[in-house]
């Protein structure tokens, strides 16, 4: 973004980073995300509060990417323009991460993700509407597949499935879409403003807007209280760490391999929670569930392999 404020051209999709090694990444970020919320149960069930955990994985994840800026020399703000323009997509990402909780406090947990997880759907038609960046073929042929077989996994649909058997928060629903309808707008303008932007800069400046914008809510809350049993200490130093790797990776990676055509692959993140779940906490798994992680993970192998083609 030059000093008059206008906006960056848009990175062009793959053209920093081949297929795989950014695929890769991606399903590696959705692993961490997925483990960070098995941490979060852990540093809840000890006395942490959301609120704590929200100001703590943002301000510590800030605080990094300043350490590393200024080992590197590189400790200085952007042009104002483009300051201004990555605190207001910071501002995004905390009432995103406010309405997802806050939906996740009203529905189950498993149809709340679900109605979350059409973000990359959201980013698809944001994107091209701006002209940011138009999703391809093979990535509007995907989605459908990712999302049923999220809703298989996450157990809304098929065997067992006691959805239907839940009534639904109408409040709730409306929150879990903001909150994927704002992650997504965060995405696009990413991509659009924040492209030429230094990866650490982009999340720092991100990262302490959350941080910032979070814990004056929690002050005049009163609900920033600090837990006295060690446990939850070291849950909030696990879902920092977890969230602030997988969060950096986010907007380092996905800028420079395109947004619309590969966000997509984040969708293996309530995937592969239930497969943590079952392995470190003895969740039971059904078979129509393990055959919806099944469809994800091979839908997100057919939109890698097709990263080259319309």
């Amino acid at each position: 973004m030059s000093d008059s404020g206008k906006a960056t051209a848009p990175a062009r999709a793959g053209s920093a980073m081949h297929a795989w090694p950014g695929t890769l990444l991606l399903v590696l970020v959705a692993v961490c995300f997925s483990a960070n919320h098995i941490a979060a149960r852990f540093a809840f069930d000890y006395g942490a509060t959301v609120n704590l955990a929200l100001v703590l994985r943002s301000g510590v994840t800030a605080l990094m990417m300043a350490v590393m800026l200024a080992a590197a020399g590189r400790l200085q703000l952007p042009p104002a323009p483009v300051t201004r323009r990555a605190l207001l997509v910071g501002l995004l990402i905390a009432l995103q991460s406010y309405c997802l909780y806050a939906a996740v406090a009203r529905l189950p947990v498993a149809i709340a993700l679900l109605i979350f997880n059409t973000f990359p759907l959201l980013l698809a038609i944001l994107s091209a509407l701006t002209r940011t960046e138009i999703a391809k073929r093979r990535t509007w042929q995907v989605m459908p597949v990712v999302l049923f077989g999220l809703a298989l996994s996450l157990g809304v649909i098929g065997s067992g499935s006691d959805a239907a058997d839940t009534p639904l928060s109408l409040s709730g629903i409306v929150l879990a879409f903001a909150a994927a309808l704002l992650f997504a707008l965060a995405l696009m303008l990413t991509t659009r403003w924040l492209g030429s932007l230094d990866g650490r800069v982009r999340t720092g400046l991100l990262m302490l807007t959350t941080a910032c914008v979070v814990g004056l809510v929690s002050l005049l809350q009163g609900s920033l209280t600090l837990p006295a049993q060690p446990q939850a200490w070291w849950g909030l130093l696990l879902l920092t760490l977890l969230y602030g790797s997988g969060i950096t990776v986010v907007f380092t990676v996905l800028p420079r391999i395109g947004m619309a055509n590969n966000a997509a692959i984040l969708n293996m993140e309530p995937a592969s929670a239930l497969v943590l779940g079952w392995l470190l906490l003895d969740q039971s798994m059904r078979l129509s569930q393990a055959l919806g992680i099944v469809l994800v993970v091979a839908a997100v192998i057919y939109l890698a392999s097709g990263r080259n083609r319309p």
